[in-house]
């Protein structure tokens, strides 16, 4: 327990005393999860409302590769996506390789069947007469997942959850791809295992508590959105 004492006091010394690389990786790691989460939804909430709206074939192999796609591995997305970064593949010429850039890719591949396995469960999990109700009033079909984003609010955002918190997690598309480097594209999880390895427990216990507490910071602001209730949820779609 005094191991664990002493590295959250020379965590929170670390951010009084504004260490320069502790605030780097931060920031890296701030970067890595918001653009991310970000390029996840909006590219993940359109396939999920469909998947989760549709009647069309191939709808429930689209599922299912959502469904699996939640558990691929971090390692082999980081080697699938350095592969195609290497000059000569063919994304070799985006120069995104050993990069920031290069590592949100991997973490939005990583955070996108996240977002379009739990925004379509949450959609079908929906009752049945709501939204033929609103398709009866004559809504479009922009309205009408409109409706449905909306009412199933509590579980897109957790799904922003689950997609932020895999990317303040990561360690393996981070080494592959981004290569760890200092000050660029190390994150507070691979800045742990790089503590770690070097002997450095008590700076890594610090950095690992800098990073709990902001996926607890996360997690409770999200939640207290997703426990929030709109003023209303009645009324006639347009």
């Amino acid at each position: 327990m005094e191991f664990l004492w002493d590295g959250f006091r020379q965590a929170l010394d670390l951010l009084a005393g504004g260490d320069e690389d502790v605030l780097g990786i931060i920031g890296v790691t701030l970067r890595l999860a918001f653009w991310s989460t970000l390029f996840a939804l909006v590219l993940g909430l359109p396939v999920g409302l469909a998947l989760g709206l549709g009647r069309f074939r191939g709808r429930g192999a689209g599922l299912a590769v959502a469904n699996a796609g939640m558990g691929l591995p971090p390692v082999i997305v980081g080697l699938v996506v350095a592969l195609l970064l290497f000059r000569g593949a063919p994304l070799g010429g985006l120069s995104l390789l050993y990069t920031l850039n290069g590592v949100i890719l991997a973490q939005t591949v990583l955070a996108l069947p996240i977002v379009i396995a739990l925004t379509a469960a949450a959609v079908q999990s929906l009752p049945d007469g709501l939204l033929e109700q609103a398709r009866a009033f004559g809504a479009s079909r922009t309205a009408v997942a409109v409706l449905a984003l909306r009412e199933a609010r509590v579980g897109v955002l957790a799904a922003t959850i689950a997609a932020a918190g895999s990317a303040f997690a990561e360690v393996g598309a981070v080494v592959l791809v981004g290569g760890n480097i200092d000050g660029e594209t190390q994150t507070l999880a691979s800045a742990v295992l790089v503590r770690v390895s070097a002997g450095e427990y008590g700076r890594a216990i610090a950095l690992g508590i800098v990073l709990l507490g902001l996926v607890l910071l996360l997690a409770g602001l999200l939640t207290v959105l997703q426990q929030r209730r709109p003023r209303s949820t009645l009324g006639r779609p347009s």
